[in-house]
């Protein structure tokens, strides 16, 4: 662990945990994690376009014309927004050499489930009517989005027309609740408060069955699956979300390839510029997507 994981787990372990796990609505926060995100460090040269189909382009450096990575942005489905995650993606696209598109999608606060699987569906067909092929396209999320963009990959993949990869970093797939590192990390998770999980499933699920696939893709189907990056923390309490998915996706024939990192926070990847355990797995990141273009290519 670096000195510099140390010092922001330290910080959220005793700052933001405590601050989420007493919030009287954790639907009424979108702002303030809004506001968080202009601590996240940007790139030079950065560039973002929001459009009025929902859609937000970021990208910065030279970037290919034949390909886009479609990201889904996290925030438990209560919070979050692509403008938000400008910085970090910005340098997710200067890495890879790739324009990232980031929807937005309705939040638990505007819609309830399906809602945002709706707005990821509807993402995935815009890009199609751009003139995006599914080969043109690699499927990312962090969190709650990460989750979202693994159940969009579900459908893709029924359907018979899956993307070129997908990529996905400490996703939540299972809302059912199941994992057993819910419970053995949740002292040792720096920054998720394992209390408020229930609260928040209710909040985005109301009625609906927690082991829907189009909420939780861990239950889902994955048929002719394409190439999968999973990046967790060990310490994370949604650990087994990703182990699991992971399981799951290879029980379809799927190649996926796992990092697992200890001591460092839910999404650290979004730290790149204070963390250089982010900047090293976007990195990686970036390798396993231009490499999925590349494999075809020779």
């Amino acid at each position: 662990m670096s000195w510099q994981s140390r010092m922001v787990g330290f910080h959220l372990r005793f700052l933001l945990k405590p601050w989420l796990a007493r919030l009287d609505d954790p639907g009424r926060f979108a702002g303030d994690v809004d506001a968080l995100s202009l601590l996240l460090r940007r790139p030079p040269f950065l560039r973002r376009v929001s459009r009025p189909d929902g859609l937000t382009w970021i990208s910065a450096g030279k970037t290919r014309r034949d390909a886009v990575i479609l990201y889904f942005h996290g925030g438990a489905y209560v919070a979050g927004s692509p403008e938000g995650y400008a910085g970090p993606l910005g340098n997710l696209s200067r890495l890879s050499g790739i324009e990232v598109c980031a929807p937005r999608y309705r939040l638990a606060t505007e819609a309830p489930f399906p809602a945002a699987y709706r707005d990821a569906v509807r993402a995935w067909r815009r890009l199609r009517r751009l003139g995006y092929r599914p080969e043109n396209i690699v499927i990312g999320g962090d969190s709650a989005g990460g989750g979202l963009a693994l159940a969009l990959l579900s459908r893709l993949c029924c359907r018979g027309a899956p993307p070129r990869a997908a990529f996905a970093f400490s996703p939540w797939t299972d809302l059912a609740l199941t994992g057993r590192s819910l419970y053995e990390n949740r002292e040792a998770d720096v920054m998720l408060p394992v209390g408020r999980m229930e609260e928040v499933v209710e909040l985005y699920l109301g009625d609906a069955p927690r082991r829907d696939p189009r909420a939780s893709p861990l239950y889902g189907r994955f048929p002719g699956c394409p190439p999968i990056l999973l990046q967790y923390g060990e310490d994370e309490i949604l650990r087994d979300d990703s182990r699991r998915m992971a399981d799951r996706l290879r029980g379809f024939g799927a190649t996926v390839t796992e990092d697992a990192l200890p001591d460092v926070p839910h999404v650290w990847q979004l730290m790149d510029g204070w963390l250089p355990e982010a900047r090293a797995s976007l990195e990686r990141t970036a390798a396993f997507v231009q490499g999925s273009f590349e494999a075809t290519s020779r």
